[in-house]
């Protein structure tokens, strides 16, 4: 696919990161981050939620300051670069139309080509006016970098490759949708054509076609672009490099003792050249590799220091010299001590080396202990037959009309363009959206639970910012049944983040959270909105492995290419316009 869209590449540009360290109250997330990012690089970011993806992103983007270290971006061309970063906050505001915000992202090449226009009267009015000449020859090189001639062109590219070219451009921004306003964010970031190129989850909110939109502009990019996301099918498309900033087998004294931090913080970076397939591989090794040098070492610790506690004679210690002779005897005894002393000293040389250059210990990890983490579906009815019956479901302006029928136990995929109301249709079948039209048949009893696309942890005492991560859990569930199923039991939060304040972990970890409180009862139909967004690559591939063996029904909507590639279940494919099963 052909694109458009390019930056204007400061010559040379290339984003250096030094030494970036960053600490909460709470924890550490960023120690010692290193790494350099040049000019035609795509470099994607990996690591458990929680790592510090997007708090890197926000550092680089100048809108967080870290503790230590230094970011900066060398350029050739004498003009100061600019950085550009999707993140959750909009960069125009709710009363902006989405004309008015597509205006304000070229508004730069926009106010060139007046100046142009100008320079150009200056000239023509007074043809000696060397510094108008100056000027035009400075702002038609300024035109020229940022593509100014093309800009309709851009726009008009840019919003049908995200799938916004039948929005009105004279509708409110607050009155979209919340994908189109993600939509709508990328191609303001994507036409405001930055020199350093930053996004955090890109493809959280795009189809197929407006995900091979972005590649295209991506691969194209002359800038050095970072971005965090989950997406395995995209990262193995589009990255050069990939930075993961779990922890890696550092020194013991340079990671400290791990009471201190817990076992999810990392030191520095490790960074890996190729396909997110051919990381996988080489990280499993490594982790071998890992364990294996840390076991090797712990074993010689404990030689080591059984050498300098035992070692004081030389051979048996009740051995006597044959002579009595008492010059003979002094002779053996200083013989035997000054050997003694050196094995000794030898010894603990050995181990006062290998204790300040042993590893880390391996970190256990976060280990998703299934969808129904060994609980049982409590109350639980044998159905059998359909449980889902949807006939002619409509929803004004958001769902045509819809059949569908899911049968007890069965794995349901749905798939579809952006627009065709995948996320509608499972609000519906939930009982969460009332149906405009049609109607959903359920037998009685039937327990269903949904995990939405969106973080919704309510707070029934208004506790705000103070709520710790378990008080959400049980307010959630009841202090009964959060005893009966403890948080700990579906290895999505680490110990040491159940005592956080909530709203201080990151995106992915509020949305682990949801996932727990609805797994602690498991329902007869589970429900997944984009399960992958916000997840941990290795999360996500748990989750997906433990679909196929839940107990009841699970009915997934998804444009993860990846998660589609392996499914072996039952698959309904929406259009925009209607319904078309599979």
């Amino acid at each position: 696919m052909n694109s458009l869209i390019s930056s204007p590449l400061l010559p040379g540009a290339h984003l250096r990161v030094d030494g970036v360290s960053l600490a909460f109250a709470d924890r550490r997330v960023l120690t010692d981050v290193s790494f350099v990012v040049s000019a035609g690089e795509r470099v994607g970011i990996i690591g458990e939620n929680g790592s510090g993806k997007s708090t890197l992103l926000r550092i680089i983007a100048g809108l967080l300051p870290p503790d230590s270290g230094a970011v900066t971006v060398n350029a050739t061309a004498g003009l100061t670069p600019s950085i550009g970063l999707l993140h959750q906050d909009a960069p125009f505001t709710p009363g902006d139309s989405i004309a008015q915000a597509l205006e304000s992202a070229v508004a730069p090449a926009r106010d060139v080509l007046a100046a142009m226009d100008r320079h150009a009267a200056q000239m023509a009015a007074d043809p000696d006016d060397h510094d108008a000449a100056a000027r035009y020859a400075q702002t038609l090189d300024d035109a020229e970098r940022l593509e100014a001639w093309d800009v309709d062109a851009r726009i008009a590219a840019m919003l049908a490759g995200l799938g916004l070219d039948d929005l009105p451009t004279d509708r409110l921004t607050s009155e979209i949708s919340g994908g189109q306003r993600a939509r709508l964010s990328l191609a303001w970031l994507l036409l405001s054509a930055p020199d350093v190129l930053l996004l955090d989850e890109p493809t959280n909110h795009l189809d197929d076609h407006a995900t091979a939109y972005l590649r295209s502009i991506l691969l194209a990019w002359r800038g050095p672009v970072l971005f965090a996301s989950h997406d395995r099918a995209f990262l193995d498309e589009t990255v050069t490099s990939l930075i993961d900033l779990d922890p890696a087998p550092v020194p013991h004294a340079v990671a400290g003792p791990l009471t201190v931090d817990g076992p999810g913080s990392g030191i520095g970076i490790t960074r890996f050249t190729g396909s997110y397939s051919d990381y996988l591989a080489a990280r499993n090794q490594a982790r071998i590799r890992w364990e294996t040098q840390y076991r090797d070492e712990q074993a010689e610790l404990k030689r080591l220091r059984a050498s300098v506690r035992d070692n004081h004679v030389v051979g048996h210690e009740n051995w006597k010299p044959r002579t009595e002779v008492r010059g003979a005897a002094k002779f053996y005894s200083d013989r035997n001590a000054a050997v003694v002393s050196r094995r000794v000293n030898d010894a603990r040389s050995r181990l006062d080396d290998l204790e300040q250059r042993q590893i880390r210990r391996p970190p256990a990890g976060l280990r998703f202990g299934g969808l129904t983490a060994g609980l049982e579906l409590r109350n639980r009815r044998e159905f059998s037959g359909p449980v889902l019956a949807a006939s002619e479901v409509a929803v004004s302006g958001r769902l045509e009309s819809v059949s569908l029928t899911v049968s007890a136990t069965e794995k349901w995929l749905v798939t579809g363009p952006n627009g065709s109301g995948k996320s509608t249709l499972l609000e519906v079948l939930a009982g969460q959206l009332d149906p405009t039209g049609g109607s959903v048949n359920a037998p009685a009893g039937l327990r269903i639970g949904m995990l939405s696309q969106d973080v919704d942890l309510p707070d029934p005492f208004e506790r705000g910012d103070q709520r710790s991560v378990r008080q959400a859990y049980q307010d959630l569930l009841g202090a009964e049944l959060a005893e009966q199923a403890p948080l700990s039991r579906f290895g999505l939060i680490a110990g040491r983040d159940e005592n956080r304040p909530l709203l201080a972990l990151s995106l992915g970890q509020q949305r682990r959270l949801a996932l727990a409180v609805l797994l602690a009862d498991p329902p007869d139909v589970l429900l997944l909105d984009e399960p992958t967004n916000h997840l941990s690559l290795l999360l996500v591939t748990e989750l997906e492995a433990a679909i196929p063996g839940y107990p009841g029904t699970v009915v997934v909507a998804s444009h993860d290419r990846w998660l589609r590639r392996n499914w072996t279940g039952q698959r309904f494919e929406m259009a925009a316009d209607g319904d078309s099963p599979v």
